[in-house]
């Protein structure tokens, strides 16, 4: 027989995991802040649930308050992040669940926020509730890898894309490119802007490509216009492009692409999580700039699309970084792999 204690462990990781499904629904909307989910409990029964939509609207706890009602009076609740204690553009969701009669809160992470960073929690002990911290905190600090990072390290979470051939050739010779990849591989990348703050590319890309780089999915289960769009970022170094209504390049008709000129890429990213608020960066982008962001270490996670075809020794590389021996190799480790569509999609993380 389980203990007592067991027992509300796995009461506890269950109904977290069903807070941690309603963050979900937020994950595409509610940049710059987290995704957030809450799921209230009585006698083991759910009587509230709820998640964080966007930015200025009332956060997940509010939401399954306003469910819960009077149920809320000597319920638990599960809180995927802890529960903000200062006014901002809402109340602080700590003292609605004071206010509402909650007896126990059991929260995956705490908020590195300086603004939040362990206030909620206090504040809900000196109510003489009891909390719990840490129940599926890995799964929940996943769906928020860049709000967490930015706030620990004032430096956003950086997703690499590349979309490649079995030999590692991203266009052939002439830059002809269209489509390596399938329809299903294109689709799924839609996700990962979705999820962007900011997206950054080069003005060769720009040059060669004439990418729009925006979300125009239908697939994400939100409309493309309720996705907060994404910041386009040119590195431009040569100053071959500017901001002109008229000009060919779609990007550089749009007022608030930002052309980045310098060549610290670190400083860059710093600026996009400082002044934009921008905490998660995909970087769609051509051999040089993919070879400068690995070769610098500012990769948090290469993803990568492969087709199962072969363009052959004179087509483009996939990434330009020329080690001297194999000791200055850059090695990663498989997170996962998986088929989307006729390709393999692996997502790796650097050693």
């Amino acid at each position: 027989m389980p203990t007592l204690n067991h027992a509300q462990d796995a009461q506890d990781r269950y109904f977290m995991m069903l807070a941690i499904e309603q963050a979900k629904f937020g994950l595409y909307t509610t940049r710059p802040n987290p995704a957030v989910g809450c799921v209230i409990v009585k006698a083991e029964q759910v009587v509230g649930q709820g998640f964080h939509p966007q930015a200025g609207q009332p956060h997940a706890e509010v939401f399954a308050l306003k469910q819960a009602r009077t149920q809320a009076v000597g319920a638990t609740a599960y809180v995927t992040l802890e529960p903000c204690s200062h006014t901002g553009r809402t109340p602080p969701c700590a003292r609605a669940l004071i206010d509402a009669g909650i007896e126990r809160v059991v929260i995956a992470g705490l908020d590195p926020n300086p603004q939040v960073a362990g206030r909620g929690v206090a504040l809900l002990k000196q109510a003489g509730i009891e909390v719990i911290v840490g129940t599926l905190n890995a799964q929940a600090e996943a769906l928020n890898k860049g709000f967490l990072k930015a706030m620990r390290t004032q430096m956003p979470y950086v997703r690499l894309k590349i979309a490649t051939s079995l030999d590692g050739r991203t266009a052939m010779a002439t830059g002809e490119s269209k489509w390596i990849t399938s329809a299903a591989a294109r689709e799924d990348v839609q996700k990962l802007r979705a999820q962007s703050g900011a997206i950054i590319t080069g003005s060769s890309t720009v040059i060669a490509d004439d990418p729009q780089l925006n979300v125009r999915s239908t697939q994400l289960g939100v409309a493309p216009e309720q996705v907060p769009v994404p910041l386009i970022v040119v590195l431009d170094r040569r100053k071959r492009l500017i901001h002109d209504a008229q000009s060919s390049y779609r990007l550089c008709r749009q007022p608030k692409t930002l052309y980045w000129r310098e060549d610290n890429l670190h400083q860059l990213l710093q600026t996009l999580v400082s002044e934009h608020q921008c905490y998660e960066v995909l970087v769609e982008a051509g051999a040089s700039v993919a070879g400068s962001f690995l070769s610098q270490q500012l990769v948090d996670e290469l993803i990568v699309y492969q087709a199962p075809c072969l363009l052959g020794a004179q087509a483009r590389a996939m990434v330009e970084f020329n080690p001297l021996s194999l000791a200055q190799q850059l090695r990663f480790d498989y997170h996962s792999h998986e088929p989307v569509g006729t390709d393999i999609k692996l997502t790796l993380l650097p050693l």
